[in-house]
């Protein structure tokens, strides 16, 4: 009997990783925890002759788990780190048409919560890692296969965690891959044809939650009052939302409309006039990249008072704030003229943008590995307008990219899916992105 190889087992790998519960609603009372995938994902490392480290993370049940793959005692790169989160947001059943933890494949995709954010990745990787053992494969240099909690709420009990209280398991990491990156975006060019644009993450906005709180004098509801906490937490709140931040050009972002200007024809340069409007000429990837122009800062939560007749002393609001790289001081500048004198605002949570440039050996070997599978690719860099654990390892130095390959249907609303219902992925692409994914890590 021969042995598996990952593209034999890659698919039962994502449906048995999804049919683990791992909703994280970002409060400890509420959330399932890692532990149970951790321990099960250690369990098949193991298997193949892993030595692996399970760490809970500050909170019980939180788990990660940790491999090294030995590569080129000669290699003088450093290692390469491979992240995956095994956390998902919650879902509804109701909702769906199939159940969310089902890991069902029918139609040609796998259908479930967390199958493309991220236990798409999450099988890849432990497919091809259960692979080199098994076939005692040596790469150029020493791999460490991550798979993390709390990625979802900001990995607060995940990689951030990590790198603060156990940093030696980043020892002499100087790269690192992750999510959200490698995915192809189908384009029409001017000849009638189409290529496909495999867009590799180099950059990340900010990720600030902030609250807003006015404090003001309470009363009887049938009284005047001319300092009320509701009225000033809502009209800054009404100004935030409102408020349209000024059209910044990074160069990641540079980069990417000038690669698709290429390849397209379209007119996608920093002077189009309504740029934003020409970008859904793209499809629906339009609504990430066109976040990635500006600032943006959306309210999200209210609240105040606890009776319809009593004013009350606080109303506070949440804003979700994402910061383009560089960008900090003035956008705080910005929100501080739009809230006023009279509310207070804080951050909740405060993650710094993050970007790299789009060169140098690795980048060399993504593109490589997927022209190696498919020849009329092309990999290009692009901004996420979100936020994924490489904001953790940066402050260690590391540089991080998205590379998590999946060749798309040209039609499939990619974008949609992260958290989204019915969110599935293809069989095809999973099979696809796990081809991809060895020639990467073998060539790195």
């Amino acid at each position: 009997m021969s042995t598996p190889r990952a593209t034999d087992e890659v698919v039962d790998l994502v449906s048995r990783l999804i049919r683990f519960d791992t909703s994280n609603t970002g409060e400890l009372s509420t959330t399932k925890g890692e532990e149970e995938c951790a321990k099960w994902v250690a369990q098949q490392l193991k298997e193949v002759g892993y030595v692996t480290e399970y760490v809970e993370s500050g909170q019980p049940g939180r788990g990660n788990v940790f491999a090294r793959l030995k590569g080129d005692p000669a290699n003088t790169r450093g290692t390469l780190l491979l992240h995956t989160h095994l956390d998902v947001v919650p879902a509804e059943p109701a909702d769906w048409s199939v159940h969310p933890f089902s890991g069902s494949v029918s139609d040609g995709y796998i259908w479930g919560r967390g199958a493309v954010d991220m236990k798409d990745m999450v099988g890849m990787a432990l497919a091809l890692a259960r692979q080199f053992r098994r076939e005692r494969t040596v790469p150029h240099r020493d791999i460490v296969f991550a798979f993390l909690a709390d990625e979802e709420a900001g990995g607060t009990w995940g990689s951030h965690w990590l790198v603060e209280n156990r940093p030696d398991l980043f020892d002499g990491i100087t790269e690192a891959v992750g999510e959200v990156g490698g995915f192809s975006l189908t384009v029409d060019r001017p000849d009638g044809t189409q290529r496909r644009l495999y867009l590799v993450e180099t950059a990340e906005k900010g990720l600030a939650w902030m609250r807003l709180t006015a404090d003001a004098t309470a009363g009887h509801g049938s009284f005047l009052h001319a300092d009320n906490a509701v009225t000033e937490v809502a009209e800054a709140v009404a100004r935030i939302g409102r408020h349209t931040f000024p059209l910044v050009m990074t160069e990641s972002v540079s980069q990417f409309l000038a690669e698709v200007s290429a390849e397209t024809g379209l007119d996608l340069s920093p002077d189009t006039p309504d740029l934003e409007t020409a970008l859904f000429k793209l499809g629906n990837l339009a609504r990430i990249i066109g976040a990635t122009l500006r600032d943006t800062a959306n309210p999200t939560m209210l609240k105040a008072g606890y009776k319809a007749n009593v004013i009350p002393q606080k109303a506070e609001a949440v804003v979700d704030c994402r910061v383009l790289p560089g960008r900090q001081a003035a956008f705080e500048a910005e929100i501080d003229e739009l809230i006023g004198p009279n509310v207070t605002r804080e951050w909740i949570t405060h993650l710094d943008s993050y970007e790299t440039t789009f060169d140098g050996h690795l980048v060399d070997a993504m593109n490589e590995a997927i022209l190696a599978h498919d020849p009329q690719g092309k990999t290009v860099p692009y901004m996420l307008s979100g936020g994924t654990d490489a904001k953790a390892f940066a402050k260690l130095g590391i540089r991080c990219f998205g590379f998590a390959p999946l060749q798309l249907p040209p039609d499939l609303d990619f974008a949609a899916l992260f958290h989204g219902v019915d969110e599935r992925v293809p069989v095809e692409s999973v099979l696809f992105g796990t081809r991809v994914l060895e020639h990467f890590l073998l060539n790195s």
